[in-house]
């Protein structure tokens, strides 16, 4: 692996801006391959919800990082930010551009700002924390982290799963609290030649897409492939896979928590809080945006991708 980073893009925006089609586009006139950067792609029989790119778009175009984890597995920030630096690596040494496509912001931000020094994850502490929560319930490990961590407990709300379980893990783990890590032997970032933003200028306009796209997935059996998940019975709502805007709300209703005709409406609004949180994310970071609601959105793209590798 080379010492300093290779030259790579990125291009980011919210849920439902037409990032998958624009990268295709992308990937083909620049001699590209796609580095997902989402926290559901990397999920096996996860496809309607997660909008995965199809096997012919994906034989057309080589994707990496999608299919590479069961969904009993979580999948950090740090675990993408390695295996991320690891494929750019290997597409800029085959002679191709590697190009960052997603929507997760976080893994971006891992990439490019590095991390801190946190220890690996543990399976077997990992399973018996999620064990523990399904006997005493969230709340019940947060009262736990309060009394060995109580600076990341106060960040943390009750019942959120994903970050109680890892505060747990590391202290169980380590002895010491998240915060002891934290500016600890940074990890370098990996800064893209250009971060590309897909936002639009009208918000009614991806609203709009949103809709469709989750009746799109309806339509196609995304409840179907919700059920399959669940009949597998090694799954529950509080993995991290499950949280997935659409599963989350797909499973309550197939457990009755959520009545079934409330379903569309519960989704569409889980994913329209999504794309707020993303392009609040975006904000935040130094990027180029492209409107994805006016025409010339590729020729766009591609203007200012040749710019920055120029």
């Amino acid at each position: 692996m080379p010492t300093s980073p290779p030259r790579f893009l990125a291009l980011a925006g919210p849920t439902a801006s037409g990032k998958s089609d624009a990268a295709l586009a992308l990937a083909r006139e620049l001699g590209g391959e796609i580095v997902s950067v989402d926290s559901a792609l990397v999920y096996r029989g996860m496809d309607i919800g997660t909008a995965k790119p199809t096997a012919a778009e994906r034989a057309a175009v080589p994707h990496h990082l999608v299919d590479i984890r069961e969904p009993t597995q979580p999948y950090s920030a740090a675990e993408f930010s390695a295996d991320a630096r690891r494929v750019i690596g290997e597409i800029a040494q085959r002679g191709r551009l590697p190009l960052l496509v997603g929507g997760t912001m976080l893994y971006f931000k891992a990439l490019f700002e590095g991390l801190d020094a946190l220890p690996p994850a543990d399976p077997e502490l990992r399973s018996q924390i999620e064990a523990e929560a399904v006997q005493h319930g969230w709340p019940a490990l947060h009262a736990e982290l309060a009394r060995v961590d109580p600076a990341a407990a106060q960040r943390l709300a009750p019942n959120d799963a994903q970050r109680i379980q890892r505060a747990l893990e590391v202290f169980r783990a380590t002895g010491q609290p998240l915060s002891a890590f934290h500016g600890a032997q940074r990890s370098e970032g990996w800064r893209p030649a250009a971060l590309l933003s897909l936002e639009p200028t009208d918000r009614a306009w991806l609203h709009e897409r949103i809709e469709r796209r989750f009746d799109a997935m309806l339509a196609a059996g995304f409840l179907d492939e919700v059920r399959a998940l669940r009949a597998r019975g090694d799954l529950h709502p509080g993995l991290p896979s499950m949280r997935s805007v659409g599963y989350r709300q797909a499973w309550e209703a197939l457990d009755g928590q959520l009545p079934m005709d409330q379903l569309r409406d519960r989704g569409v609004f889980a994913t329209r809080q999504l794309a707020k949180r993303q392009l609040t994310w975006l904000r935040s970071m130094e990027r180029e945006v492209i409107p994805c609601d006016a025409p010339g959105v590729v020729p766009a793209l591609l203007a200012a991708a040749r710019k920055a590798l120029a």
